[in-house]
């Protein structure tokens, strides 16, 4: 990998250290206040993401395919739609917690339609807070404004499910054609698939990648695919 190569592969993390580094010459009191709320949140999605990793792999051993393209699918219709909004409203967890498992039930069949409720509902009509809303600014607050939530969600679902298509959601594989295949897109960076085959796989780049190999262990390579908790490893006996 070229200097440049690396240097676009870590482009954010380096407009961040040259932000933060701004940020304390301009105003260093500012700039600690940053790096301790940057600190807080680190520890916390430290402590939350391997649990939604875990119930994301769960999910996607237990449920099959089919019952998510027939209840999340293009053609659920309104039972997608109300699925979706219940799945949102009772989930726990920051909106961050929400994207592995949107990402998986995507790739396993979900609309993105559907997908837009979920992260909608998630974000702004789940029960606990909804709960405190009525509290703190009364029934009727909240009644309205839980209203007008959910029909700005259905109308903008229903817009992102117009304009945007599964194609156009990045998808990068890397492996041999008919082989060994690894979607970087989708994977999660958790590192699996490493630890159950670090013969064949590895992190790079805070990504698993595929290492040169000669020949492959079925056990364990079917073992890692079943391990990753977004099917980003596949494998065909295809050439």
């Amino acid at each position: 990998m070229t200097a440049v190569e690396k240097i676009k592969s870590h482009l954010f993390q380096l407009i961040l250290i040259i932000a933060y580094g701004a940020l304390f010459i301009i105003n260093p009191q500012k700039g600690m206040a940053s790096l301790g709320s940057s600190g807080y949140f680190l520890k916390e999605m430290l402590m939350i993401m391997p649990v939604i990793f875990m119930l994301t792999a769960l999910l996607d051993l237990w449920v099959p395919k089919e019952k998510i393209v027939a209840f999340l699918g293009t053609g659920s219709g309104i039972k997608g739609i109300l699925l979706s909004f219940v799945v949102g409203s009772i989930s726990a967890g920051p909106i961050y917690a929400a994207f592995p498992m949107c990402r998986m039930l995507h790739k396993k069949g979900a609309s993105i339609r559907n997908i837009v409720i979920i992260l909608s509902a998630w974000a702004v009509i789940k029960v606990p807070m909804l709960i405190n809303e009525a509290k703190f600014l009364g029934p009727r607050f909240m009644a309205i404004r839980w209203v007008l939530t959910i029909a700005s969600i259905v109308i903008f679902s229903w817009i992102a499910g117009k304009v945007i298509r599964d194609e156009d959601i990045p998808v990068e594989v890397e492996g041999e054609k008919g082989g060994l295949q690894l979607n970087r897109e989708t994977c999660m960076g958790c590192g699996i698939c490493t630890r159950v085959y670090p013969e064949v796989f590895e992190l790079k780049g805070k990504k698993a990648q595929v290492k040169a190999h000669t020949q492959l262990d079925q056990d364990r390579l079917k073992e890692a695919i079943n391990s990753c908790p977004v099917d980003a490893i596949s494998y065909s006996e295809e050439a």
